[in-house]
């Protein structure tokens, strides 16, 4: 999927860019590594559940530091 731009014969470097980003966005490579950038990654439900309990253990913690004034 990569995309090859040459120069041509007494072509300037901005429209060369200009044709590269040109080529890029019509590819739609950009669009597709985006999607993938912020895509989640599989989590089992078992590590979901433990995350969750950790995330409680911690909160009530914090609630109980903040009721004696120590945060």
């Amino acid at each position: 999927m990569a995309i090859t731009i040459k120069r041509k014969p007494k072509e300037t470097v901005e429209s060369l860019i200009r044709r590269f980003t040109r080529a890029v966005a019509k590819s739609g490579i950009l669009i597709e590594a985006r999607k993938r950038m912020y895509k989640g990654r599989n989590i089992s439900e078992r590590k979901k559940w433990e995350s969750a309990l950790y995330r409680e253990k911690k909160k009530k913690e914090y609630e109980k530091l903040k009721k004696w004034g120590k945060i």
